[in-house]
């Protein structure tokens, strides 16, 4: 798995599916101006992008422990604070923000637990911490046709389903474990379209994540077995392709 990729890869792979889930994200919390946010795990910027302009670039940071996407962020947003940083080491000072949000993190953090203590110590009272998780344990992720496809296919397949955090309750646990209150467990619903089979392909063909990673291991005959059966279990294009995410939110003391 890998995520030292070019940010434009990541965008071109998850981005299509990072920025509705951010739209409902943000819809939910309903940041308001005069809050200080932080995105833990930014990617390329789909959570901080959104939040700079709710509450003014200035008044959100965000972290990644990827090189490339710190860089393509601090071109982007040059008057927010973008810091070369993982979730279980994060470089702020206890209870700097009101809002602190990972979204679809958790199931790549080293020590998830760490991490959302983390979250929770640079969160002030009152404040708020969430994090999602697209729904691989219920098959309903958008890359859950791609993974069933290939354990159709081959055996042994990392398909995401057993991570931390990518089936019914796992974050909400995560967040009451790390002592945070009135802890709210739901899911997000994202509606896609693709324009065509190959426009939903090509871009598992860039490496980005452990699909593409996965994909990588596989020989040209056995990548076109995938293919092809990733052809036949897709909705037809345009679509629908209706994809869940976890979401859990909890409130700091």
């Amino acid at each position: 798995m890998t995520f030292e990729v070019a940010a434009d890869a990541y965008q071109a792979f998850m981005g299509r599916y990072a920025d509705p889930l951010a739209d409902q994200l943000l819809a939910f919390l309903v940041p308001t101006p005069g809050q200080r946010a932080l995105d833990v795990g930014a990617g390329s910027g789909a959570v901080v992008h959104r939040l700079a302009d709710l509450l003014g670039a200035d008044a959100v940071a965000a972290v990644d422990p990827s090189p490339p996407f710190v860089a393509a962020l601090r071109e982007r947003l040059p008057d927010t604070d973008v810091r070369l940083a993982s979730a279980e080491s994060l470089p702020f000072a206890d209870g700097d923000f009101d809002l602190v949000i990972a979204q679809l993190v958790v199931q790549f953090m080293t020590d998830a637990d760490g991490g959302i203590a983390q979250m929770c110590r640079v969160t002030r009272p009152g404040g708020r911490v969430a994090a999602s998780v697209w729904d691989f344990g219920g098959g309903r992720s958008p890359l859950s046709i791609f993974w069933q496809a290939a354990n159709e296919l081959f055996d042994n397949v990392p398909d995401e389903s057993g991570q931390l955090g990518t089936s019914a309750g796992e974050l909400a646990s995560l967040l009451r474990h790390a002592g945070l209150n009135s802890v709210i467990d739901t899911e997000l619903a994202v509606d896609l379209s693709f324009d065509s089979f190959e426009s939903w392909w090509q871009p598992y063909e860039l490496g980005v994540g452990p699909a593409g990673a996965y994909l990588l291991t596989l020989d040209p005959a056995q990548r076109e077995s995938l293919r092809r059966r990733c052809a036949q279990l897709l909705p037809t294009s345009p679509g629908p392709h209706h994809v869940v995410a976890w979401l859990a939110v909890g409130t700091r003391d």
